[in-house]
């Protein structure tokens, strides 16, 4: 065993790798469920979004591509969960995990033949004079531009939530779609909305794992990412700045893991690859441990059916 070789600025330079995918699958459902929409299809979404991206960039040459079809395709995707649960009344539950299996099963059958294939190069970017500052540049300023990509979805996510009228109407009708419909606001219309969002940043994540993470093309690849998401999104009590905290801490525990692998640590490799799952989860629920303050914070309506008639 030798510690000394994890180079901790690495280490903390992959975690904001590593954390990417998650953050954005994690920031898009938060807004689908602040919304007072229950999508469990995020894995699904995540998986499609991975698919297609990686195809699309094999067959152009060009990543950026890939990333917006993922996004566009993940997008579409999540129509059927929104036609489903908001215009057929499905339930929500049930249908967000036959998105799930769905996607999963869809994404196999499309992806065989590009099995094995590298993905084009998605280039870092190197901000001039920050990226050459000792320690903090290697860390902060030498990623690829969807790293930065999803800090600016956050933090917008975080400034149209708090500052913005459609922020404040989309938290409405997460809390209360009946008065929010009394008052003339299109509720379906608005969660449709929503639920592509959150399709759009899960196709994002995904692509992220296919371009850039691995990158290459293997079947279930997200791997858990997408329901590690949803954890993310409850325990943090659908605050943004939570969900960015509580995705890092995912992915610093899971580069650490790998780093331990690495350096010959005495420990069953099955505990050290288990252990960013059960960590963060735990984290997450000590931090969010007073239940009374988490349901206040979960909005009210989320998971309900909603009916213009009702």
């Amino acid at each position: 065993m030798d510690l000394s070789s994890i180079n901790p600025i690495l280490l903390a330079a992959s975690l904001m790798v590593a954390a990417t995918p998650i953050l954005l699958a994690a920031i898009g459902e938060l807004v689908v469920e602040k919304a007072g929409v229950l999508n469990l299809g995020v894995e699904g979404m995540m998986i499609i979004g991975a698919v297609t991206g990686f195809i699309v960039a094999v067959e152009t040459g060009s990543p950026t591509l890939g990333f917006l079809a993922a996004a566009l395709g993940s997008a579409a995707f999540s129509m059927i969960f929104g036609l489903l649960t908001q215009y057929l009344l499905s339930n929500q539950v049930a249908t967000g995990l036959a998105l799930t299996l769905f996607g999963l099963g869809f994404s196999a059958l499309i992806g065989q033949s590009y099995v094995g294939i590298r993905a084009p190069l998605v280039p870092d970017w190197n901000i001039p004079l920050l990226a050459d500052v000792p320690v903090i540049g290697p860390v902060l300023f030498q990623h690829d531009p969807v790293v930065y990509l999803s800090l600016v979805i956050v933090a917008g996510v975080w400034a149209f939530l708090k500052y913005t009228r459609a922020g404040l109407v989309l938290r409405a009708v997460g809390e209360s779609h009946d008065s929010a419909h009394a008052l003339g606001y299109k509720v379906v219309r608005i969660r449709i909305a929503a639920i592509a969002f959150g399709g759009a940043c899960a196709g994002l994540g995904g692509a992220y794992l296919s371009l850039v993470r691995v990158p290459q093309w293997t079947e279930g690849m997200t791997a858990g990412a997408g329901w590690i998401a949803l954890a993310i999104v409850v325990f943090a009590s659908w605050k943004p700045w939570r969900v960015l905290l509580g995705a890092y801490l995912f992915g610093g525990i899971a580069v650490l893991q790998l780093n331990l692998q690495a350096a010959g640590v005495k420990v069953p490799v099955e505990i050290l690859s288990m252990s960013p799952y059960l960590i963060t989860i735990l984290v997450l629920v000590i931090i969010s441990a007073d239940r009374s303050r988490a349901a206040m914070n979960a909005p009210a309506s989320l998971g309900r059916v909603f009916h213009a008639s009702n």
